[in-house]
């Protein structure tokens, strides 16, 4: 049997959702096409097991039977053409046989399948059933056909599929991945490490993990992965993101990592040595009033404001670091960096010299929005020669745009890299700056304090050449973006307070 072309695997998997087209919104198609993947996975793989074990024992069944279990069990009446075969209530025989194998499956496969509502008939008729059903059996996903790599490509593609039609959402399900390359590579995962993302959504960024570590021909079996997603259907297309691309070892906890971290060991909070993370953006309902006095001692900067919880889930992060070989880089808006409400909790911050690299990125790298955001990097125990200090890197021009999609190309990925293997002064590009000096700036971490843009020398200035028009707009526009970095942070501020009046407002409305 040939394998399934990339191309091929990527135009059968969209072929799913546009049987969905008028029936379901663009944003549920994920609930229902990727549990429908996965089963089909599971029973065409159990098949492969089951038929190779049968030529190997010359036709002992028992044998067969007991191979093909040992990945994972598919009970009598739940395979694929099992449910096939059904002409009518197809979305309840559907949901009977999830059921039936995650039960079968206890620890490994309990809820993976989510809880879409197959059994809907107004959403997904039968008709629509059966079509998708023989959509999905037009191919065989074994992993003779479809290797574990091809698959879980063909996994991503389907989630930027998503992600472009979803439109708003699309942050919370998807995160550019030439951003989360460069961010997985900088970190430099290691064969056995624990990778760990505290709101992992559909689990990108730990999967990006274990490719970098099979790129550089690194064991990447041996890596132990975890994540915490507070959304249950996204929880569970982690899951199975994970199992496709063949990963033995992780865990995906469901809940608010911030309210109830997912993973702890001791009456303490686990501990990582690598931490990836894209916490949404400046939560405004949270319990502050509980992290005030928060158990798992994850205040030790402080209690961020109630309008933005930014320094919560960085603080989180931080105590989930393991105290010898931690480090973590996340994903934040700029006003992290010099917000001046949060001015204390960024002091103790930079004198605890956790700060390693602060990278500000170029506009339009998130779907739907044209904002600039921050890769903040942390080490628990940095080395001594980036002691005392901080590296700020300015690649808001590292970046390319094309048919309306910002990406960072390998060339700006290999230079903000090499910059940060480097640690050293690059004129317009980078700044390592002291402790001392970031104290003298009132502990602000904007980058373009430290990082400063040769100006265009203009006619008659020292006896220079006139200005091309390319660098004065280039001059121009270095010397407004802190000041508009500081206006978002003013309207960031305001809408703070809105919500922290609305929020007052609602728990007055719910004591009385």
């Amino acid at each position: 049997m040939t394998t399934l072309t990339q191309s091929a695997l990527e135009s059968y998997l969209w072929g799913a959702a546009t049987i969905l087209r008028g029936l379901v919104d663009a944003g549920d198609y994920k609930q229902f096409v990727f549990p429908l993947l996965f089963y089909k996975r599971l029973s065409d793989v159990w098949d492969e097991d089951y038929s190779d074990a049968m030529h190997e024992s010359d036709g002992d069944v028992a044998y067969a039977q007991a191979t093909a279990n040992d990945r994972f069990v598919i009970p009598p009446g739940a395979h694929w053409p099992d449910v096939r075969a059904v002409a009518k209530a197809v979305g309840r025989a559907l949901q009977n046989a999830m059921r039936s194998i995650e039960a079968a499956n206890p620890g490994k496969l309990d809820g993976i399948f989510g809880d879409a509502p197959w059994t809907n008939k107004e959403r997904l008729p039968d008709e629509t059933l059966k079509n998708l059903l023989e959509h999905f059996s037009s191919e065989t996903l074994s992993l003779t056909h479809v290797p574990e790599d091809e698959l879980g490509n063909g996994y991503e593609f389907l989630i930027k599929k998503f992600a472009d039609d979803s439109g708003h959402t699309a942050q919370e399900f998807y995160t550019n991945r030439t951003l989360v390359h460069l961010m997985v590579e900088m970190l430099d995962p290691q064969p056995g490490e624990r990778i760990y993302d505290p709101t992992c959504g559909t689990g990108g960024m730990l999967i990006s993990a274990l490719a970098e570590v099979k790129r550089k021909g690194g064991e990447h079996r041996t890596l132990q992965l975890y994540g915490q997603e507070r959304n249950h259907m996204t929880a569970s297309i982690a899951r199975m993101n994970l199992v496709l691309h063949g990963v033995e070892d992780s865990e995906i906890a469901r809940g608010d990592t911030l309210a109830a971290p997912g993973f702890s060991e001791h009456d303490q909070l686990r501990s990582f040595d690598v931490v990836l993370a894209n916490p949404p953006y400046s939560i405004k309902q949270w319990n502050r009033e509980a992290w005030q006095s928060d158990p798992w001692g994850r205040n030790f900067l402080g209690t961020p404001p109630q309008g933005r919880a930014d320094y919560a889930f960085f603080q989180h992060i931080l105590r989930s670091m393991d105290p010898m070989t931690g480090r973590c880089a996340i994903l934040f808006p700029h006003g992290v960096l010099f917000r001046k409400e949060e001015a204390e909790l960024r002091r103790k911050l930079v004198e605890a010299d956790l700060v390693d690299c602060v990278l500000g990125l170029g506009a339009g790298l998130f779907y739907n929005s044209p904002m600039e955001a921050c890769v903040v990097f942390c080490r628990s125990r940095k080395p001594d020669d980036h002691r005392s200090k901080v590296l700020l890197i300015d690649a808001v021009n590292e970046v390319a745009r094309e048919r309306a999609m910002s990406f960072l190309r390998p060339e700006h990925q290999a230079r903000i890299a090499g910059a940060y293997a480097a640690f050293t002064d690059v004129e317009g590009f980078s700044k390592v700056a002291t402790l001392a000096e970031i104290a003298a700036q009132g502990h602000s971490l904007s980058i373009p304090l430290y990082v400063k843009r040769p100006a265009a020398v203009g006619v008659g200035e020292g006896g220079g050449q006139p200005a091309t028009l390319q660098e004065a707009w280039q001059a121009w526009e270095a010397s407004g973006r802190e000041f508009w970095q500081q206006m978002d942070a003013v309207v960031d501020l305001l809408d703070g307070l809105v919500g922290e009046v609305s929020f007052t407002e609602q728990v007055k409305d719910n004591q009385e």
